[in-house]
């Protein structure tokens, strides 16, 4: 910070214009542009308090807005302490508006939705001060404007003068070496115009510069010097050197050097900037609740909806994995058949069962007789199916016992009659006996001890149901049930891991080519490999009525956004607000991307709640559903990135907005 020279004849002007120019017009419009200000020469020094007056369409306002650098000159040169200011950035404009101007206007122009203290407290939040020494000083400077009962007060609940006050107040937050004042009194009553001209006095007598714009010949000559301008030129100055009433030393003014160190220097942090964004974001959502409601609706459907699509598709996957555990995720079947060449069918001999043991990627061979027998017990008797195995059965299908035990190699060996009962088979057979073991069934008369029942378990994809089955030793069935039967109908392979089921296959192919004399009398059918693809079926299938559930998601987004480009021309004017205060570009695209992500953070989470009750009544319904933690994450991650993504064109625009334009919107 530079301070200014006591001797103010010598000094550097801290604002010298020559041959300023403004032209408005459009560009390749084929019209001629209208010049509002025709080469203005002029010189302010600290501590002047100077009037410009004109009448309405002289070019006053234009003048203010391009000393304020709320506009550019269209030719010539404007200096600020020196340096060009043509020479500034945006961000550069932006940090002189904040640290060296204060603004106030006819209209007030404080925002609607902030308290009086908020509104003060605004310059100093891009300024970067902490939250506790921007609520002080706000509050002091309101006390000492007279409004200490109205700090909490919204902008309707002021009268005119209040309203003006708290401009006053906002424009001296960051100092307000410089205070614009365009028109203070035209909306005021004389009561409350010559308070603020008093006011105006004061800060003059403090030291401030004060440039004030009016119309009005009265308010003009309070000033210290009065400069007339008429038809965009200056018709007279009662200072042409600038000195009259000068104050100098009493104030210092921001260094323009300041202003390329950015943000790091303001002691702002990210934190404490989003802080801010997000406690605004979320007032604005609060004061227009049903236009919050409808564009959260389209988040929140859209992150149910892949919530649940998700559950349910993974629930129907699981269910066939389920499957896959019971039938077991290796298993091949092999029989023998005639050659597609011709001639008789093969025979599967213990000898080759024996062999395809010895493969390397073989764990079990398990030769299954099987055909439907008429079973008894007492006077109740059945068709049913009599499933002959060796004692590996249980282990090959995954199929645990819900009563008693199962048979031994050494009880198959021995040709022990033993039975072990299915499901359906105990119920129809014993329906008042819970515990059937050590009773005697008849199949093809002859007797067998029950010695188990298996757990419940289904058919498998079609086949027989294996709940209406018996279960004896393979043996033995053929010694006391399948005497004709010369070869198994057909045999249960187990290979060493899912991975190498096709690997089996092709070895045992291999090697039965090569002892059948190169005939395929045999088949082998890959059942796992076809549950595999059906559960890869279902997983993709997951997968696609995700996809369809993320429409939803993005259609949501598109909302976001339309309700932003339409939060975006209603608050044109805040957004013109914000800037004469001092915020830069990114400020405000940090604002309305923070709104965005505000909407789509708190949608997201009704999502989530919602897709939980969802699935919750689904499972309820007994619909399969399974919730996975990743794919909620993954939901209310793609709700947030959608929202910055659909967002980032509304603050975008937001940001682009001149400050002139969007004070003057409605």
């Amino acid at each position: 910070m530079v301070s200014t020279v006591p001797d103010a004849a010598t000094t550097v002007p801290l604002i010298s214009l020559r041959g300023i120019r403004k032209h408005f017009g459009i560009e390749g419009s084929g019209q001629a542009p209208v010049t509002v200000l025709h080469g203005i020469d002029l010189e302010i020094r600290a501590g002047e308090f100077v009037a410009v007056v004109g009448s309405s369409g002289s070019g006053k306002s234009t003048l203010m807005n391009i000393l304020g650098c709320l506009d550019r000159a269209s030719e010539g040169c404007y200096r600020f302490q020196g340096q060009d200011v043509a020479q500034l950035d945006a961000d550069a404009r932006a940090w002189l508006r904040r640290e060296a101007f204060g603004f106030v206007f006819q209209g007030y122009h404080l925002i609607a939705s902030e308290s009086a203290a908020e509104n003060v407290e605004m310059p100093s939040i891009y300024a970067g001060l902490s939250k506790e020494r921007r609520i002080q000083r706000a509050q002091a400077l309101l006390v000492r404007l007279g409004l200490q009962g109205r700090l909490e007060h919204r902008p309707n609940q002021l009268s005119g003068g209040q309203q003006q006050r708290v401009s006053i107040a906002r424009a001296l937050m960051n100092g307000g070496s410089i205070i614009l004042a365009d028109e203070p009194t035209g909306a005021l009553d004389s009561h409350s115009g010559a308070e603020v001209m008093a006011l105006l006095g004061e800060l003059a007598d403090a030291g401030h510069t004060i440039i004030l714009i009016t119309h009005d010949r009265g308010v003009a000559a309070q000033a210290r010097r009065i400069i007339e301008i008429g038809d965009g030129r200056i018709v007279s100055d009662t200072a042409a050197h600038g000195t009259a009433g000068l104050k100098p030393g009493l104030l210092t003014m921001p260094d323009l050097a300041e202003s390329h160190k950015g943000s790091t220097s303001s002691g702002r942090t990210w934190f404490a900037e989003v802080a801010e964004a997000a406690r605004s974001a979320w007032r604005g959502m609060c004061m227009s609740p049903m236009r919050t409601c409808l564009t959260l609706l389209g988040i929140v459907i859209g992150v149910a909806s892949v919530i649940v699509m998700l559950a349910i598709g993974e629930g129907a996957r699981r269910k066939v994995v389920e499957q896959m555990g019971t039938m077991g995720t290796a298993i091949l079947y092999m029989g023998s058949k005639a050659p597609s060449t011709g001639g008789p069918a093969g025979q599967l001999t213990e000898e080759d069962l024996a062999a395809v043991r010895e493969l390397a990627e073989i764990r079990r061979v398990m030769p299954v007789i099987g055909d439907p027998v008429t079973v008894r017990y007492g006077k109740a008797d059945k068709q049913i199916y009599v499933f002959a195995a060796s004692e590996e059965m249980p282990l090959v299908h995954h199929w645990k016992l819900a009563q008693g035990r199962y048979y031994t190699g050494a009880e198959d060996r021995d040709l022990a009659p033993l039975v072990v009962l299915g499901h359906k088979a105990h119920a129809h057979f014993f329906p008042d006996t819970p515990n059937p073991l050590g009773r005697q069934l008849v199949i093809n008369n002859s007797a067998f001890e029950v010695i188990g029942v298996m757990s419940e378990r289904g058919a498998d994809s079609g086949a027989q149901d294996y709940d209406d089955m018996v279960f004896i030793p393979y043996q033995s069935g053929r010694a006391r049930v399948y005497q004709t039967q010369t070869q198994p109908d057909y045999v249960v392979v187990e290979a060493m891991a899912s991975e190498q089921v096709h690997d089996a296959e092709k070895a045992i192919r291999q090697l039965l080519l090569a002892r059948h004399g190169g005939r395929e009398d045999f088949g082998i059918g890959n059942a796992a490999a076809r549950i595999q693809a059906e559960a890869a079926t279902r997983e993709s299938m997951a997968v696609m009525l995700g996809l369809i559930a993320a429409v939803s998601l993005v259609v949501g987004g598109i909302g976001v956004m339309n309700v932003m480009l339409m939060t975006v021309r209603e608050r044109t004017r805040e957004i013109g607000i914000r800037m004469a205060v001092g915020a830069r570009q990114r400020d405000i695209l940090r604002q309305f991307l923070t709104e965005a992500s505000m909407v789509t953070l708190v949608g997201g989470v009704m999502g989530l709640l919602a897709g939980l009750m969802i699935g919750a009544t689904l499972v309820v319904l007994g619909v399969p559903a399974v919730f996975s933690v990743r794919a909620m994450l993954g939901a209310f991650a793609c709700a947030v990135a959608i929202g910055l993504f659909f967002g980032y064109m509304p603050a975008k625009t937001a940001a682009r907005l001149d400050p002139v334009r969007a004070l003057a919107g409605e």
